[in-house]
């Protein structure tokens, strides 16, 4: 939270989850979602690129901000809901374990193209509470994530928990080796090599601990279709948590035409096509 420059408080109340037995449940409240148009812009914007690297490369390619950021945001379409759906889990998954202090790389720096997907797993968080100590209570947490904001397509549920059990046989350590080889060359910001490394190697005593979460975000006027997909049977490797948002659809389109506008310093007017 620390590096996107938002109150952790804050963002603990709008995520409160109720055991619902097989999921855990997060009913957003609509004063909540109606806020993010302000409150998220600056903190989704820092998860594309960092308030200095934006503030270098447009002046060094004598640029307005909101040039060089526009190459870095996805259109309007089904990469800005999934986008939108990753960054809410990843604000929700280190909400959820407050007070414990957990953190991740900003995947979405790293696309190659920003009009598809970043690659891998979706969201990764680390919690080293002794570090650079090794300890029991190392964690990785890994959330498979599933955008549903508009009817039809494939069930959101069963992508979710089918594609969470990718993580857990073999992308979470594809991703970890992805993120160290980026790292080599480029900065992850808050995550550090060596810490890449305590989750890699595994050669630190004791092990760290590994969980897993199939998240579905689905727009509140969806829910009781993707309840009715839960399983019957609670999981035994995994949880599956569903974020219902308000008018989930036009509130990452408003929360991402807030964060272009977001990089537009007072003097730089408006271009209106």
């Amino acid at each position: 939270m620390r590096e996107l420059q938002i109150a952790t408080e804050e963002v603990v109340a709008w995520f409160v989850a109720a055991d619902k037995g097989t999921y855990s449940l997060i009913d957003i409240k609509y004063e909540h979602a109606k806020q993010w148009v302000d409150i998220l812009a600056n903190p989704i914007r820092r998860c594309y690129v960092d308030d200095a690297t934006l503030e270098t490369r447009a002046r060094e390619l004598n640029l307005p901000r909101s040039v060089v950021l526009a190459a870095k945001l996805p259109d309007e379409g089904a990469t800005m809901a999934g986008d939108f759906g990753e960054v809410l889990v990843y604000l929700c998954q280190a909400a959820l374990e407050h007070p414990r202090v957990a953190f991740g790389a900003k995947k979405w720096r790293l696309k190659q193209d920003r009009t598809k997907p970043a690659p891998y797993s979706d969201v990764v968080h680390f919690i080293l509470p002794t570090w650079p100590e090794a300890s029991e209570h190392d964690t990785i947490l890994c959330s498979e994530v599933k955008t549903k904001a508009t009817p039809g397509g494939e069930p959101p549920v069963a992508e979710a928990i089918k594609d969470c059990a990718k993580d857990r046989t073999s992308r979470l350590a594809r991703t970890l080796v992805w993120l160290r080889d980026r790292a080599l060359g480029e900065d992850l910001g808050c995550v550090q090599l060596a810490q890449l490394d305590r989750f890699i190697n595994l050669i630190d005593y004791p092990p760290p601990q590994r969980r897993f979460f199939a998240v579905v975000v689905a727009c509140s006027s969806l829910l009781a279709d993707t309840l009715a997909r839960v399983p019957t049977e609670p999981p035994e490797a995994y949880k599956l948590l569903i974020i219902a948002v308000p008018d989930l659809r036009s509130t990452y389109s408003a929360v991402f035409k807030s964060v272009r506008h977001s990089a537009r310093p007072i003097e730089e007017p408006e271009v209106t096509p």
